[in-house]
């Protein structure tokens, strides 16, 4: 397992886009079954107010820095080798690797099919065991059998999971048990992105960390509550921990 970061009360692992991909290539390689939850700062925030979830989310065998405050709160801690491993980036990455059999689960049926058309002209040769539109819910739910059997025929080494955070977490945390696919990754909107359904903020803005304020712009209504209380509830835990002593961080 890769070494870890206590941050607000969330594991998060040490890696970057590189190490994250070479640990998970070797999972699959192993037959390791482990789930990898990617940390914003919602994330964080989410864990901190809700101890089940925190639980749920401590329990993935990689939690990766997703965001950049959460990249900057790792350096200042002195772990220099935290890079940024954001959900879309951790596809381009993985997709691109020889090898390896992807299913997506999650998103919608229009969604998916952009998708295919968009990683088999982007990544040459990507091997896709098969996708899943599956109805929406309000929250996570054991899957029916069917679903279950469907993606273990398929035998995929790495099943990617969008249906947003917390949600995806818990899905993949109750179904840990009855999948046999060896890595598990949720990676919320990375669909929409990777398939041309929604944009991405520009480079300099992800780099700046301000990635929140153009997804604030394109989607007010659906985001506004997640980044304007989240990042202030950031914030604040952040002021109030830092009187309890660095180890609270």
């Amino acid at each position: 397992m890769p070494e870890t970061i206590c941050l607000l009360g969330v594991k998060v692992s040490r890696v970057n886009p590189v190490s994250a991909k070479e640990q998970i290539v070797r999972w699959v390689k192993q037959g390791h079954r482990a789930y990898i939850c990617v940390a914003p700062v919602s994330t964080l925030v989410d864990a901190r107010r809700d101890p089940v979830y925190a639980a749920v989310i401590n329990a993935a065998g990689m939690v990766t820095p997703d965001g950049m405050p959460v990249v900057w709160l790792a350096k200042a801690k002195g772990c220099s080798d935290v890079g940024r491993t954001y959900g879309p980036d951790l596809m381009r990455v993985l997709c691109r690797q020889e090898g390896l059999r992807h299913y997506f689960f999650g998103a919608t049926s229009n969604v998916l099919e952009q998708l295919a058309q968009h990683l088999n002209k982007d990544f040459a040769g990507i091997n896709i065991a098969g996708m899943v539109s599956p109805p929406f819910h309000p929250q996570a739910r054991m899957e029916d059998e069917g679903v279950i059997e469907v993606i273990n025929k398929a035998k995929p080494d790495i099943l990617w999971v969008a249906l947003g955070s917390p949600k995806q977490d818990f899905w993949m945390q109750i179904h840990r048990s009855r999948l046999d696919v060896p890595v598990m990754i949720g990676v919320g909107a990375a669909f929409d992105f990777l398939a041309g359904a929604k944009p991405q903020a520009p480079r300099w803005m992800q780099a700046g960390g301000l990635e929140w304020l153009f997804r604030l712009c394109c989607e007010p209504r659906r985001l506004w509550k997640r980044y304007l209380i989240g990042n202030s509830l950031f914030v604040f835990y952040l002021i109030k921990d830092l009187f309890k002593g660095p180890a609270q961080l």
